[in-house]
C-alpha cells in the first residue's frame, strides 16, 4: 500500500515526540507499505513566529508572513527526516516547492493549483521516506505561499490525491471525531465513522480535528481518510460516504467558533446590486463571509448584518467603511464578543422538528439567539461567546449525544 501520514504540530512538539513519530513512520514502511509524510511545525511555532512579526512590525506585509510562517515546517521536516535515518531508514526532507506543490497567488490563504509527483515518485522509487513541509507551496514564479492554519491537512490530502495513495491518515493529539469537543463536554463520545459532509459541516464550523479543504478533497478524490492520535495504537474515525438508507443518529456533532465577529450595515438603499457591491468588496480583499440576514425592507432600506472571521474583522471594517460611503447607507457597527454554536447531522434532512428542538434546548439554557442560519444536515446560531460552553454542553444533552 502508498500511505500518505499527517502529523500535526503536538504530535512532533518536543525532540522526544520527533523520534516517537520516526518509530511510527519507520513500523509502517518495515510493515511492507511506502510512506509518504507530511509535517506541521513543532507545537506553538507558527504562532510564536507571527508574534514575533508583529512584534516587528504592527501590519507585516502577507508575502513576508509567508516567508517566516513556511520557516516552521522546515525545521520539523529536517529533524523527522534525521530521526528516520537513525533508525536505519533512509529519508529526505522536502519543502512544498520541492515536492512540487503550485498554488494561487494568495499569499497566507493561497490554494493548490496543481502537484507534480515526479520528485515525491522518484524518493519513493529509490527506497526513501519523503518527509514534506505541510502548510505550504510556491507559486509559478517562486513565491512561497501558505495554505491557511490547519493548511498541512490540506497538503497531505492532496499528496495522496495526486499519488492516488491508498490510505491518508491524519494523525493529531486527539483519538478521532468526537460528538462534540471532549475538552468542553466530557461525555462526548468518539465516532467510529462519519460522512464527508456531516465531517465538511463540522470542520467548517469551528471542529479543529481536520482543515474544511482537507475534506472537500478527500470527498472529490475518494480518498480514504483515517483519523487517529499519534500517542497511542486505538483505531480513530473513518471518513467515508454516507451508506445506511437511514441515519442511527439524526445528529451527528455539536461545533462551536469562537472565531467570529458581526457586522451590520444601517439603512441601505433598497435596490438592486447593493448587496452584490458589498459582498464583492469583502471578496475581492479575500474575506471570507459566513452568515447573512438582511431585514424586511421599510422606507425604501433594509439593514444587513453578517459574520466574518474575527481575524478578519479589522480588515472587513475598513472595506465596509469605504462601502458604506460608496452606496449610502447610514452607517454600520461591529461586535466581536459573540460566538457560532451548530448542530450537524444527515440524519436531519428526514427529520422535522429538529431546528425546534435546538431552539428550545437553547431557551432553556437562558441563551439568547442573534442570527440563525440553516442547511439541508446543520443549523448554525450566533449567541455571546460567553455562553457558546453552556450551549454546546446543553445541546449535546438535548440531542442524546453522550449517550450514543
Amino acid at each position: 500500500m502508498l500511505i500518505v501520514q499527517k502529523y500535526g504540530g503536538s504530535s512532533v512538539a518536543t525532540p522526544e515526540r520527533v523520534r516517537h513519530v520516526a518509530a511510527r513512520v519507520v513500523a509502517t514502511k518495515r510493515q511492507g507499505h511506502r510512506v509518504v509524510v507530511v509535517v506541521s511545525a513543532m507545537g506553538d511555532t507558527t504562532d510564536h513566529l507571527i508574534e514575533l512579526a508583529h512584534r516587528v512590525s504592527p501590519n507585516p506585509p502577507d508575502r513576508e508572513m509567508d516567508m517566516i510562517m513556511a520557516t516552521g515546517e522546515q525545521v520539523s521536516i529536517a529533524l523527522l527526516a534525521m530521526a528516520i535515518r537513525d533508525l536505519g531508514e533512509e529519508a529526505v526532507s522536502l519543502t512544498g516547492g520541492q515536492v512540487g506543490i503550485l498554488t494561487d497567488e494568495v499569499h497566507t490563504k493561497a490554494r493548490i493549483q496543481k502537484v507534480d509527483t515526479a520528485r515525491l515518485r522518484g524518493e519513493l522509487a529509490a527506497g526513501r521516506i519523503p518527509v514534506v513541509a505541510g502548510f505550504q507551496g510556491v507559486t509559478g514564479d517562486n513565491e512561497i505561499t501558505t495554505l491557511g492554519r490547519g493548511g498541512s491537512d490540506t497538503t497531505a490530502v492532496a499528496l495522496a490525491a495526486a499519488l492516488r495513495a491508498d490510505l491518508c491518515e491524519i494523525y493529531t493529539d486527539v483519538d478521532g471525531v468526537y460528538t462534540a469537543d471532549p475538552r468542553l463536554v466530557p461525555t462526548a463520545r468518539k465516532l467510529p465513522v462519519i460522512s464527508h459532509d456531516e465531517m465538511l459541516e463540522l470542520a467548517c464550523l469551528g471542529a479543529v480535528v481536520l482543515h474544511p479543504r482537507a475534506v472537500e478533497l478527500a470527498k472529490l478524490y475518494r480518498i480514504p481518510l483515517h483519523v487517529r492520535c499519534s500517542f497511542n495504537e486505538n483505531p480513530g474515525t473513518m471518513l467515508k460516504e454516507e451508506t445506511a438508507l437511514e441515519k442511527s443518529l439524526v445528529v451527528t456533532g455539536v461545533a462551536h467558533d469562537l472565531n467570529v465577529a458581526k457586522i451590520g450595515i444601517f439603512d441601505v438603499p433598497d435596490r438592486p446590486g447593493m448587496a452584490r457591491h458589498i459582498f464583492k468588496a469583502l471578496g475581492d480583499e479575500n474575506i471570507n463571509v459566513d452568515m447573512i440576514i438582511q431585514s424586511s425592507t421599510r422606507s425604501g432600506v433594509a439593514d444587513i448584518s453578517f459574520t466574518v472571521g474575527r481575524t478578519d474583522l479589522a480588515r472587513a471594517l475598513a472595506v465596509v467603511e469605504r462601502v458604506v460611503a460608496e452606496i449610502g447607507a447610514r452607517g454600520y457597527t461591529h461586535d466581536d464578543e459573540v460566538a457560532k454554536v451548530s448542530i450537524v447531522g444527515a440524519g436531519m434532512i428526514s427529520k422535522p422538528g429538529v431546528a425546534a428542538l435546538m431552539f428550545e434546548a437553547l431557551a432553556e439554557e437562558g441563551v439568547n439567539i442573534e442570527m440563525i442560519s440553516t442547511s439541508e444536515i446543520k443549523v448554525s446560531c450566533v449567541v455571546r461567546a460567553s455562553e457558546a460552553e453552556r450551549a454546546v454542553r446543553a445541546l449535546h444533552r438535548k440531542f442524546g449525544l453522550d449517550r450514543a
